[in-house]
């Protein structure tokens, strides 16, 4: 696999524009299984993930292509229900291919899904959601195989606010027979955008960014033939940068992004010493010489902490003066990259779901491996701080959800080399 080297001790300055969210796109692009219209998709990332998406698109038989900054997709010619297994065992997202091909086809054919081994993220909640809306599911060695032909709108009610199981049944039920009413749905800001993507689809789908979403299976099909949509900005590729501009002292402003979906980061920021100047659409970040304790850390459910920016904070406490707390409640396996923080010098206790954090003066720069696609970027942005050189390898996992993670970074003052 492909490697950095970071040059560490960086003063990074300036500002950085920040594209759009790989937890958006990835259901849209599913969702555009539920239209015959062209889609021009406006702020699309160009990252891994969306490419293996768009070939499970194209291996359906849709077709794509890029023009300038918009990807164009049209799926009106895809003609089978049957997911390619090599794809979708890249790739985690593959699994919200399951509902849209139901509304599209009536049936659909899927393996159990791949991504980061982050712990253990049953799709069951998908599965029993999708038995609700009258879908018969049958597993036969290692696939799934769904008939959905008489799919019925109904109540259903997540046993934990699970974003793809919510995104799932989003999709299915917009291809049921009457009203679906989801409770204890994901309030994620991506559910939000799933929402407003549907309804220039023509769907009926309301309450999105609360617990509770109605999904009227009936069409309007009054839509124009090129529908057009942008993807809302990444709040954790943004909250990445603002976490290197933290760990190494400097001053960064962070653009196109929307601040009150980064509530829970930047005040976490705050704690650990930043100062934030929060406008409309930007934060500008001016860090301290030394950072402080966070005294406690909980992941949970939007509008909690997010587990996605969980290493890059750990990353900050492993330098802050004091004694820092973080808790993982939503994945039991997200600690992947406590062991290469170890080898840089850092000081953690670790016992099942929380880690102690004992913050150390200096990072020093040495050999590690990225297990995971947040553990690898938090492993990135530790070396632009630590003392010498540091080489991450496995890159490949970051690539799933930065695109081109070193060029963003050396344009505002890092000196990161990538050796393929």
């Amino acid at each position: 696999m492909a490697k950095m080297i970071i040059e560490g001790r960086a003063k990074i300055s300036g500002e950085i524009s920040i594209g759009g969210a790989k937890n958006s796109i990835l259901p849209i692009l599913a969702c555009t299984l539920l239209t015959d219209r062209t889609v021009r998709i406006k702020n699309c990332p160009k990252i891994s993930d969306v490419f293996n998406m768009l070939n499970i698109l194209k291996t359906l038989g849709g077709n794509y292509y890029f023009e300038g900054d918009s990807l164009y997709v049209n799926t009106a010619s895809a003609d089978t229900y049957v997911m390619p297994p090599d794809l979708s065992r890249e790739l985690r997202s593959s699994i919200f291919m399951l509902g849209s091909i139901l509304a599209r086809f009536g049936k659909a054919c899927c393996v159990y899904p791949g991504g980061c081994e982050i712990g253990n993220r049953p799709i069951g909640l998908h599965l029993s959601g999708l038995q609700m809306l009258n879908v018969s599911v049958n597993e036969e060695e290692g696939s799934i195989i769904c008939n959905g032909e008489d799919m019925r709108g109904t109540a259903i009610h997540l046993d934990y606010p699970s974003v793809g199981a919510t995104e799932n049944l989003m999709m299915a039920a917009s291809g049921a027979k009457g009203k679906t009413i989801i409770t204890n749905a994901a309030r994620e800001p991506e559910i939000e955008d799933l929402q407003a993507f549907l309804r220039k689809l023509g769907y009926n789908v309301n309450g999105a960014g609360t617990s509770t979403i109605e999904i009227d299976g009936r069409l309007n099909i009054n839509i124009p033939d090129v529908v057009e949509h942008k993807i809302i900005s990444d709040r954790i590729v943004a909250g990445t940068m603002l976490c290197a501009a933290a760990i190494c002292g400097s001053s960064l402003n962070v653009k196109d992004i929307e601040p009150a979906h980064m509530s829970s980061t930047l005040s976490k920021l705050r704690e650990a010493g930043c100062t934030l100047d929060i406008g409309r659409s930007d934060v500008h970040i001016t860090a301290p010489d030394r950072l402080r304790e966070i005294r406690m850390i909980e992941t949970l459910p939007h509008p909690g902490f997010p587990t996605d920016m969980q290493p890059m904070l750990f990353a900050l406490c492993t330098v802050a003066d004091g004694t820092s707390i973080i808790v993982e409640n939503v994945f039991e396996n997200r600690f992947k990259h406590a062991p290469e923080f170890t080898k840089m010098g850092a000081v953690i206790t670790q016992r099942d779901r929380t880690a102690i954090i004992r913050g150390v003066k200096h990072l020093r720069g040495t050999h590690v491996t990225a297990r995971d696609l947040r553990g690898g970027a938090a492993l990135v942005i530790a070396g632009l701080a630590a003392w010498g050189y540091t080489t991450v390898d496995n890159i490949d996992f970051i690539d799933r959800g930065y695109e081109r993670i070193e060029n963003m970074l050396n344009s505002i003052g890092a000196n990161i080399t990538r050796i393929n």
